[in-house]
């Protein structure tokens, strides 16, 4: 995992609601100080375990369609992020600093 913070980046992908963003095996961060906030750090690498879960690639489509169908669900692009199961098992685990270790095969499949 390699952090890099590029606002302007981050801003783009995320369409301005997000801190990061990651595209294995890349964490970008949104500014200086999000690369020590150990919370938002874990809930990205929950993310990179989600795409070497689903061999990457899969792991984007999976995500883009998920989203598109919330996103037409709960009629708000936020509510669609949130709502996302790979987002769902990230936000619900990122405290748990040692969730990684411990986390089943595609887990993520309890959030949908």
């Amino acid at each position: 995992m390699i952090i890099i913070s590029n606002r302007i980046l981050v801003k783009i992908i995320t369409f301005n609601f997000a801190r990061a963003i990651t595209i294995f095996p890349f964490i970008f961060v949104s500014d200086i100080k999000s690369k020590d906030d150990k919370v938002l750090i874990n809930h990205e690498m929950i993310h990179i375990r989600q795409q070497i879960e689903m061999l990457i690639i899969p792991f984007y489509i999976w995500y883009f369609l998920e989203f598109i169908f919330r996103w037409i669900q709960f009629g708000t692009r936020y509510d669609a992020y949130i709502n996302i199961s790979f987002e769902k098992e990230a936000y619900a685990n990122e405290i748990n600093l040692n969730y990684n270790k411990s986390k089943k095969f595609w887990s993520f499949l309890k959030y949908i």
